[in-house]
């Protein structure tokens, strides 16, 4: 998938010990960065535990901020492609995750999208509701903690006792990482699971990997791979839908059939059911699966045959007991859904509450 540095004849120092130095030289570089997200993805790879050894091994890290000290000049000094492969997670909201993504994309044969919110856009993307202003002006003016009469806002510039003084510019909308660089695989997941990880490691390093573009997790569904699968009544009929904290879930019932909602149905597997093992609903993470393209949308169509009424004001009542249907049904791919990618989200008024 990649070329690999050449091996080196000299591969013993002169004292006839193994040669350090030579030996990371052979192995491919391997890039982490983390943009706009939380940090999950980077708890992701020390979840590893000990197979971190294992790529720790196999290949040389030569950036990872949060684990290890590398500058941005020490990148900008790599030749072009000299990086096997960059694991970028977040979304991009500023200017200079923006940059670090365009360098990382210039100096790496292979990017991969790490984690939901580079992948789809995932929590961060919410913010896309709102602007860009009027999330300044509840930052900086309106909220009940902050005094600021004078009305300042951070500028991108400005001088200091002779020094210029500079922050990334806040981007008017939170952009999915393959909206800026080109992407050639992505790794879903909020974070990705260990497992996940690992069969894209084995998979890149083996140059065992599907066709550009590709969601480095199985194809079908959640609900396939479900242990509650067969739980599940041939027909779902919600008269209500219902919220975890005010409902006694049984351990091993479908989800559905008790009101809750559960994005099984249109989200790609590979999480090993993490959240219905602890008996939580699917959120969604993971992504659509193939050939869905908008998994928010896929949803709410299949949820709109589950209400049980044909009585279209008795189904709007029921439509009612939904709280936040956006921060439900896109709560990890708004910057990937059809009002996204259709600029529908542009025009968007009002300052956040």
């Amino acid at each position: 998938m990649f070329s690999r540095p050449e091996s080196s004849d000299h591969s013993t120092s002169q004292s006839g010990q193994p040669d350090k130095k030579a030996a990371a030289a052979a192995k491919p570089k391997v890039a982490f960065y983390w943009c706009a997200s939380c940090g999950g993805c980077e708890e992701a790879v020390v979840d590893l535990n000990e197979d971190i050894l294992k790529v720790a091994d196999a290949v040389d890290i030569i950036l990872w901020p949060v684990a290890l000290d590398y500058k941005k000049a020490d990148i900008e000094a790599m030749a072009d492609g000299e990086i096997a492969v960059s694991f970028i997670n977040g979304a991009i909201r500023l200017e200079d995750q923006a940059e670090w993504s365009r360098l990382l994309r210039q100096k790496s044969q292979v990017v991969i999208a790490f984690g939901s919110c580079a992948h789809l856009g995932g929590i961060p993307a919410l913010a896309n509701l709102k602007t860009k202003q009027g999330i300044l002006d509840t930052v900086y003016f309106d909220a009940p903690t902050v005094e600021n009469p004078d009305k300042v806002l951070p500028q991108t510039e400005v001088e200091c006792d002779g020094h210029s003084m500079k922050l990334p510019e806040f981007w008017e909308d939170v952009k999915r990482l393959d909206e800026v660089v080109d992407v050639d695989f992505f790794l879903p997941g909020c974070p990705p699971m260990p497992d996940t990880i690992m069969d894209a490691v084995g998979a890149i390093l083996e140059g065992n990997l599907p066709p550009k573009g590709s969601v480095l997790s199985p194809t079908q569904t959640l609900c396939r791979d479900c242990p509650r699968q067969d739980t599940r009544p041939e027909t779902v009929e919600i008269k209500q839908f219902n919220r975890v904290w005010n409902t006694e879930m049984p351990v091993d019932e479908c989800f559905l059939a008790h009101g809750l909602v559960c994005l099984g149905p249109s989200t790609r597997s590979g999480c090993s059911s993490m959240c219905i093992n602890a008996n939580m609903p699917c959120r969604g993470c993971y992504g659509p699966s193939d050939g869905v393209e908008d998994q928010g949308a896929a949803y709410m169509s299949a949820l709109g045959s589950m209400i049980a009424p044909a009585d279209a004001d008795k189904s709007a009542e029921i439509f009612a007991t939904l709280d936040d249907p956006v921060g439900t049904f896109y709560r990890f791919s708004l910057s990937d859904s059809l009002a996204h990618k259709g600029g529908l989200l542009k025009n968007k008024g009002g300052r956040p509450r």
